[in-house]
């Protein structure tokens, strides 16, 4: 799979929820590189083949496995855990899908909604979302973190201060991620493989891909962080902003009732201008749109803004 790393961690070797009891699959001396293969957000429950129906039974105790966990020698709590990510093999296969009670704007759209992507895994060209949109891919692991300190199982769902489900689409070759380490050998673990995703994730899933990747894990010795940094090797948008954004606005006291009116304007401006339904229109926006905070000085009202890049419909 990877001729220079030094080990392979098989997709099959993968958890549920973060639990520091769990048994590693690897034993390994920081500054070893590592090839990862990773399932899909559903575990395969979704496939090229998969329709709306699957949508509606899939297992939630599967969703978002992560690949491992390994213990790096020598970690220990108050240690940084580094990783340098090297680069993504993405398999050419996606899938999008609306799935109820999930999402942002779940209040509005209730049904549940699947697409099934298809992409070259090669070159990396836009994905088509339909006959006038293509999405520019930029691989990513959305879920990347080691255990937490308190015993037992814990959700893979949410966000943690050790990482975890942190969907942040910069998370992508050449960027160098710290993770503070909370428990003996930091137990790391990946997966959630995005093959594209807007900032915010809006509907709840981006372009959700299997695939492999490689990188290093490196050991910083007692340095304190308090959560997850990391630094990009460039630029972050430049696979978007050739041709410029739509940008919608949601402006009020509440920063969520703001993030939420900027994107239900966005879909529908998508849906004047592109004759998209609203439901293409959210899911589009998930992969290929940004949610930004704009001003949070000027109380009462914040301002949301909600970024869609044009070159989707270039």
């Amino acid at each position: 799979m990877c001729r220079n790393c030094d080990f392979t961690i098989h997709a099959a070797q993968h958890h549920f929820g973060w639990d520091n009891s769990f048994a590693p699959v690897l034993r390994t001396e920081p500054g070893k590189t590592i090839a990862f293969q990773c399932n899909d957000a559903s575990a395969g429950q979704l496939t090229p083949d998969s329709t709306v129906g699957d949508v509606t039974t899939l297992d939630f105790g599967l969703i978002n496995p992560v690949t491992g966990p390994v213990y790096v020698e020598g970690a220990e709590p108050g240690d940084v855990l580094k990783v340098s990510i090297h680069d993504f093999t993405p398999s050419g296969f996606g899938w999008t899908a609306n799935i109820p009670g999930f999402g942002l704007l779940a209040d509005q759209f209730p049904d549940a909604a699947l697409k099934i992507w298809s992409y070259d895994a090669a070159t990396l060209a836009p994905a088509l979302f339909s006959d006038i949109a293509r999405v520019p891919l930029k691989p990513f692991a959305g879920t990347i973190g080691v255990a937490l300190a308190e015993a037992g199982l814990h959700s893979i769902v949410p966000p943690r201060r050790v990482g975890g489900n942190m969907d942040i689409r910069d998370l992508a070759v050449g960027t160098e991620l710290y993770l503070p380490v909370e428990v003996a050998g930091a137990l790391f673990s990946i997966g959630d493989t995005h093959a594209a995703q807007g900032d915010g994730e809006v509907c709840g899933t981006a372009i959700e891909s299997p695939m492999n990747l490689t990188l290093t894990l490196d050991l910083i010795k007692q340095t304190k962080l308090e959560t997850p940094r990391f630094t990009t090797p460039g630029p972050v948008t430049r696979h978007l902003d050739g041709a410029g954004y739509e940008v919608t606005t949601g402006i009020g006291p509440d920063l969520m009732q703001g993030a939420k009116d900027a994107l239900s304007r966005m879909i529908d401006l998508l849906g004047a201008q592109h004759g998209l339904s609203a439901m293409d229109a959210y899911m589009l926006c998930s992969v290929a749109g940004d949610l930004r905070i704009s001003a949070i000085v000027d109380k009462p009202n914040w301002l949301m803004s909600f970024y869609f890049p044009r070159i989707v419909f270039a």
